[in-house]
């Protein structure tokens, strides 16, 4: 429970994965506030990436529990998640290269539902496809996409493609959004004009939680931070008292890191 009482919109208690002998998250527990923009950071190798896949149901935890809006839902498959409302993005692309703009949307708005976005592929549901495409259209004007939606995908550059993950994830109408790496290949611009779309989808009703290395964004951008190394919690606070922690700083000592922590002061 949060300093005011209320119960956390996403909770981890006691969250172990272990990979052989190998523990990749020990014992980490945390939890976030409905309607913060909350980060997770530490440094390389800390467990982040490895939580994340645990919380969104990649990975079924080793030992310990997940909680979405007082639900138990440790092991729960993604689409499950997905459609009680906990969305996910990868650092990675995962967009259908060869689809337009506007049908990659298409699909976040029917996870779980394939058949259903087939058929409307195949022109068989016609009013489905018209109420799917306002809908669709309004979340690409929302990332300033719109004149792009018949465009393959494949043709737009690195910024526009990360902005039309989250796109996706949006068309989805979660409830939590997990971003993993928003900020990553991009410019300053770029990475300004991303922040000011975090605290937008935020400014809408959907908490946000994040994985990202750089620091200044983080700083700049998360109500509360929770600080991760070899797996555990290390520290959590607002940036103010991260930034400044002693145990935060060693952590990030002699890494790269470690200046964006201070510049962002």
């Amino acid at each position: 429970m949060n300093a005011q009482g209320e119960r956390p919109i996403l909770e981890a208690r006691g969250l172990t994965r272990r990979f052989g002998g190998l523990v990749a998250v020990d014992n980490f527990s945390f939890s976030v506030r409905e309607g913060a923009i909350h980060g997770l950071i530490g440094p390389n190798g800390a467990g982040k990436t490895t939580t994340f896949n645990v919380i969104s149901g990649f990975y079924a935890p080793t030992a310990g529990q997940v909680f979405f809006r007082g639900l138990d839902i440790s092991g729960r498959k993604t689409s499950t998640l997905a459609a009680m409302g906990l969305v996910r993005t990868f650092q990675g692309s995962t967009l259908f290269q060869e689809f337009s703009v506007l049908d990659n949307v298409r699909v976040g708005r029917h996870l779980g539902a394939r058949a259903r976005f087939l058929s409307r592929l195949l022109g068989t549901d016609r009013s489905s496809e018209r109420e799917a495409d306002a809908k669709a259209l309004a979340t690409l004007a929302f990332f300033g996409l719109e004149d792009l939606a018949d465009e393959p995908v494949s043709n737009l550059p690195h910024g526009h493609q990360r902005m039309l993950g989250m796109a996706v994830a949006l068309a989805a109408e979660p409830r939590v959004m997990l971003l993993d790496e928003p900020f990553t290949g991009m410019n300053p611009e770029e990475t300004r004009r991303m922040m000011a779309l975090v605290r937008r989808i935020r400014d809408r009703g959907v908490t946000v939680m994040l994985v990202e290395h750089d620091m200044q964004a983080v700083m700049n951008l998360c109500d509360v931070i929770t600080v991760m190394n070899f797996g555990a919690l290390l520290v959590e606070g607002i940036p103010e008292v991260v930034r400044n922690d002693p145990a935060v700083i060693e952590a990030y000592l002699g890494s790269a890191a470690a200046n964006g922590v201070n510049d962002a002061a």
